[in-house]
């Protein structure tokens, strides 16, 4: 069984779709990436998919329930961890996870015997009496990992979960995701950290504008949609050796801001010829997803 099955759905605000037809399914224990830019509908279908919006038209089916006619059903044997923290200030770290659990109709005896196991994997026993006030936003964000598997959830949504916190933070909580998974949990992550994807999903779909517009495995959307060889150029004379020789040597190039960007199937020619000046400076690496998202998606900033 499927966890998660997404069909046909659709979703419009103010006469513009947001939503455009997207298909995708999850299977029990992997973790599958929503990516795009700002705006393409990656947090409206998660709401759609939890029956917290109505679609306009498709078929959603969420932990074997029918999520237009059962979504408070299905919803019982889900985590989500929202983009925004919603910790509440009033109430310590303890009770935080307390008062959610009662929300899932847990006893107050039944939460009670899962928080000290959520803390300790939050890394939060010695702050469980702790105001939210006090906390880092990593110590936030961990807790709010936390409160989200009170239920002991099959399938957690997880929206943007380490935007906003540093390198440190950001490796525990993937470190922290990965031991779900070893655990057989379905993970559903929204991210812009390509990195974030290519270490934790087993497979992602691109979208934008509302469209999935590539789905599959990091290493096959990489393979379908980019050269395997990328060498970024920059220097005072970085566009005037584009057009000499990177552009006769590599597949193609690509100027933005100071940088050129020159994709090959084999650079040895390039950074051999690259070695020799001494005006520019140079980058030479692998093609890796951020490649593959920019091509797509195209450069241009989002609102």
């Amino acid at each position: 069984m499927t966890h998660l099955a997404v069909s046909g759905l659709r979703k419009s605000y103010d006469g513009r779709e947001v939503v455009a037809g997207v298909d995708f399914e999850l299977a029990p224990g992997e973790c599958f990436g929503l990516l795009g830019p700002n705006g393409a509908g990656k947090t409206t279908t998660l709401r759609l998919a939890l029956g917290l919006a109505q679609p306009d038209s498709g078929c959603i089916t969420l932990l074997g329930h029918n999520v237009a006619t059962h979504a408070r059903e299905a919803r019982a044997r889900v985590g989500v961890v929202p983009q925004l923290d919603n910790l509440d200030p009033d109430f310590t770290v303890r009770e935080n996870l307390l008062v959610y659990g009662r929300y899932f109709g847990m006893t107050r005896a039944g939460v009670e015997r899962r928080i000290p196991e959520l803390l300790d994997y939050a890394e939060l026993t010695a702050r469980a009496d702790a105001r939210i006030q006090t906390l880092s936003g990593g110590m936030k964000r961990r807790l709010t990992l936390a409160r989200a598997l009170i239920n002991d959830p099959d399938l957690l949504f997880l929206d943007e979960p380490t935007t906003g916190l540093d390198p440190q933070a950001r490796h525990l909580i993937w470190e922290r995701l990965r031991q779900l998974m070893l655990r057989g949990k379905t993970l559903l992550l929204t991210t812009h950290f390509m990195e974030e994807a290519e270490r934790l999903c087993h497979r992602l779909a691109i979208m934008d504008h509302g469209r999935i517009i590539s789905i599959g495995t990091p290493r096959e959307l990489i393979a379908a949609n980019i050269e395997p060889e990328v060498l970024e150029v920059y220097g005072d004379g970085a566009d005037e050796w584009a057009a000499a020789v990177g552009n006769k040597l590599a597949e193609r190039c690509e100027t933005h801001g100071e940088t050129v960007f020159c994709y090959a199937r084999d650079a040895h020619a390039l950074v051999a010829d690259l070695a020799d000046r001494n005006d520019i400076r140079y980058l030479h690496r692998r093609a890796n997803l951020e490649d593959v998202f920019l091509k797509l998606t195209g450069r241009e900033l989002r609102d």
